[in-house]
């Protein structure tokens, strides 16, 4: 078990008096390591609680720069940060608010040739990527490495998020459910607006950014009741949460 520093106990203090995680659920958080697909909209939010839950590793795997119009919602850059790379200032911010956090950079877009490499190298992968080649081609990754992934998405006021482990089995001794069980196959190109198109409420992607994270912590100590087999949509204008069950 990963021991913790001096240091760590009392940074992590409000974590280790909850009896759910407690020291035990702390060591798990650092020896844990993470691949978030994406560092815009659901990945800043997302690495940002991870990094100060502790996590000990934090992979950030994208080709962007930071822009002008990114800064609306992705809080892990400010305006110096324009026409950097997101895996570089996200780094060096993340750094910044947990040293006891090691950083890997990806500055690639996750593709079937080198994402079995990289998906590998971690326990768990959240997906906050912007489009459905990425979202299929992670499923696909971490069902074929055995690695959960937790996915969120997001559309102007509203967003979703699940929990895909196929290679587990559900309570009931059935095999856990695919993203192509819940979705069988992308919808046709140009059908669904991007953010860009269509637009996106800020905050909307720091909801479902840190219900990602929330989600994985979950996971790493395993505590509390996973998304496994259930898709939770959050709906902001309304302020609704729904869910739908599905299954293999």
């Amino acid at each position: 078990m990963t021991m913790l520093e001096p240091q760590e106990l009392q940074r992590y203090a409000r974590h280790i008096m909850l009896s759910e995680v407690g020291g035990a659920g702390q060591q798990k958080l650092k020896a844990a390591r993470v691949l978030l697909i994406g560092a815009g909209g659901i990945g800043a939010p997302a690495a940002l609680y991870l990094a100060a839950a502790g996590v000990g590793t934090l992979g950030l795997a994208d080709d962007d720069v930071v822009s002008l119009s990114n800064l609306q919602r992705q809080v892990l850059y400010g305006t110096a940060d324009i026409g950097a790379a997101k895996v570089d200032r996200a780094a060096a911010r993340l750094t910044a608010l947990n040293p006891h956090v090691a950083i890997e950079r990806h500055p690639v877009r996750l593709t079937e040739d080198n994402g079995p490499d990289i998906v590998r190298a971690y326990d768990l992968v959240i997906d906050g990527s912007d489009n459905f080649a990425t979202r299929y081609t992670a499923a696909a990754l971490c069902e074929a490495a055995e690695r959960p992934l937790v996915q969120a998405t997001v559309q102007r006021f509203s967003g979703a998020l699940t929990l895909l482990a196929p290679f587990t089995t559900l309570p009931d001794a059935s095999p856990a459910p695919r993203l192509t069980d819940l979705f069988p196959e992308a919808p046709p190109e140009g059908s669904v607006p991007t953010c860009a198109e269509a637009g996106i409420l800020g905050v909307v992607t720091g909801i479902l950014g840190t219900m990602a994270a929330a989600e994985a912590v979950k996971h790493i100590c395993g505590i509390g009741d996973p998304l496994i087999g259930r898709l939770l949509m959050v709906d902001v204008l309304s302020m609704r949460f729904s869910e739908i069950r599905y299954r293999r």
